[in-house]
């Protein structure tokens, strides 16, 4: 059995992409697992299939380690502009289904603007014992959980050892958590770095974490819309938002979303 893909990548975070309309293909975890993986297969932070009609498409989403997550920020953008290139849809919106909820997309040229689901589960300023540090942890699910922390110096911050822990931590058992070291630009401005659960190490990017990383930052600091914020693969993300009774709503994330390339492989190797 044959399978053809697209390979993309939104801000660094890279995608394998396949068209799964007629819903042939059933790709265990292990298969998936050895298609992401970087040394054996094509190489990428997740895979990403396309399922449904063209009425309403659905979005599924595998991490690298093969299980299915819920929503990709960046995955989402590039889950858009790989669907609209099959429909033969240049311009426009196009909504798609996630785990998360419905998704809509505004096709932008080289930018995707996404509006999010709403946010939730929202907790501000709880200590954690992290590597032996106390840190102040802020949480936030924005299709998937986030927790955030700001630091002083992001280059000088262990993110895989502190990310790897806090990921773990009893605090978000049993399903984990995604974690996220942002530091203050300026207002308005932050550069993140995320730990990404399912990839198990540090990211290029995370649309999600970008997300809760400036919501957390306007709930704390009152700065408005829109916020940017600068992702370890050097671009740069905006995240918009309306308040609705004090808190953000119709949150958008813009961003990238490239194409790669384009191959078939024998699935039957993997």
């Amino acid at each position: 059995m044959t399978l053809e893909f697209t390979k993309m990548n939104g801000a660094g975070n890279d995608f394998v992409m396949v068209d799964n309309r007629d819903e042939s293909r059933s790709l265990s975890c292990e298969q998936i697992a050895r298609l992401c993986d970087r040394h054996r297969g094509i190489g990428a932070d997740g895979l990403i299939a396309l399922e449904g009609t063209s009425e309403l498409p659905r979005m599924r989403y595998y991490n690298a380690d093969g299980g299915e997550a819920e929503m990709c920020g960046n995955g989402a953008r590039c889950f858009a502009k790989f669907t609209s290139r099959l429909l033969g849809q240049r311009e426009g919106t196009l909504s798609f289904m996630t785990q998360a909820g419905i998704i809509a997309a505004e096709l932008l040229g080289d930018q995707v603007r996404l509006l999010m689901s709403e946010p939730h589960s929202l907790q501000l300023a709880h200590a954690l014992q992290v590597s032996g540090n106390e840190l102040e942890v802020h949480s936030l699910n924005t299709g998937v959980p986030h927790a955030v922390t700001f630091v002083s110096d992001l280059e000088l911050t262990p993110v895989v050892e502190m990310g790897r822990a806090m990921r773990q931590h009893q605090r978000f058992a049993p399903a984990g958590t995604n974690a996220n070291f942002a530091q203050l630009l300026a207002p308005g401005s932050l550069a993140i770095r995320t730990y990404e659960r399912g990839v198990e190490d540090e990211t290029l990017a995370c649309g999600t974490g970008v997300v809760a990383t400036a919501l957390i930052h306007h709930l704390l600091t009152k700065s408005p819309s829109p916020i940017s914020v600068r992702v370890r693969g050097g671009d740069t993300l905006e995240v918009g938002f309306i308040l609705k009774n004090g808190h953000p709503s119709a949150v958008t994330l813009t961003g990238p979303a490239d194409f790669v390339f384009e191959g078939t492989l024998d699935i039957q190797s993997f």
